[in-house]
């Protein structure tokens, strides 16, 4: 009932422990505090909150318009309603180095199990975009450190994220990994990855674990779990995609207003209301007021 049992230590530690366990962990990404509780539901290990997302939800473009108070608030809002633990997307720590303190403070004290912080500049694009540019070693490198000095929690999760795969190429990408690396970073997001054959670069370059992005529609081909275990990736996120589903279907749900005046042929693709209230856990809440759930909704045949 409410939010979620454990507490964010607790979810913290979890994580590392299922990050040494070998296993390939799956975070989909939650585009509301509902999602989330639905990718708990459906056995996942943890959830992911994208910034191209949260941006999205305030209509706005991923270039790196949204504040720290808006990220950490909504990443707050997900993050405590799932047992989950959930990592967000801090961009480039919205600022200089101090800022990056204070950003990881923030999604601390915000319940989120880790965060990634990435080499581009300021203003930022999304990674799967062209014309990205990123900052020097050295800059890079300070956000790092400055996030991992930050940090009161030893278990919340520094995750460096390079972009520079687009913009100098692989090599380049190795390179950097392996400086985030010895500047303290826990884990590598690397972005944009073209083949399976970078991944495993990548895994042959560090030790420490590795993020695979499957974003659609952009610059890394869409491979499965188990060809991602298979060349030694430890997290793998579909950060948009639930959002673009949803969006989708709401979409043809909306034309199918304009076109025929009804949605009484949509109905099996709704979600019912007796799996909502399922998964709201309306029963719970009878513990405290007896008046909550004191009916039952039937499910009634479609068709």
């Amino acid at each position: 009932m409410l939010y979620a049992k454990n507490t964010p230590a607790q979810k913290r530690a979890n994580l590392r422990q299922q990050l040494v366990s070998g296993e390939l962990l799956r975070f989909p990404g939650a585009f509301n505090p509902l999602s989330a509780r639905m990718i708990e539901d459906k056995g996942f290990e943890g959830v992911y909150i994208s910034g191209a997302v949260l941006a999205a939800d305030l209509g706005l473009p991923d270039i790196g318009l949204t504040t720290l108070s808006e990220v950490a608030g909504r990443g707050k809002q997900i993050a405590r309603m799932t047992d989950l633990p959930a990592i967000i997307d801090a961009d480039t720590g919205f600022g200089e180095p101090m800022n990056v303190a204070r950003t990881v403070q923030e999604l601390e004290d915000a319940g989120l199990a880790g965060c990634h912080i990435e080499d581009q500049i300021n203003p930022k694009r999304c990674g799967h975009l062209d014309g990205k540019q990123v900052v020097d070693s050295a800059t890079a490198t300070k956000r790092i450190r400055a996030a991992v000095d930050a940090r009161r929690d030893e278990n919340f999760l520094i995750m460096a994220r390079t972009d520079i795969r687009a913009a100098e190429g692989l090599d380049a990408a190795l390179d950097r990994a392996k400086e985030l690396v010895d500047a303290g970073a826990d884990a590598i997001f690397p972005e944009a990855m073209r083949t399976l054959e970078e991944f495993e670069a990548m895994r042959n370059a560090v030790d420490v674990p590795l993020l695979a992005n499957m974003t659609e529609f952009g610059k890394s081909e869409l491979f499965s779990v188990d060809e991602l275990r298979n060349v030694g990736m430890n997290l793998v996120i579909w950060p948009v995609s639930m959002l673009r589903i949803s969006m989708g279907a709401t979409g043809r749900a909306l034309d199918e207003i304009n076109e025929v005046g009804h949605l009484r042929d949509k109905l099996g693709e709704m979600q019912h209301r007796a799996d909502l209230y399922e998964l709201l856990d309306y029963e719970a809440y009878n513990h405290f007021d007896t008046s909550v759930f004191n009916f039952r909704v039937e499910r009634e045949p479609i068709g």
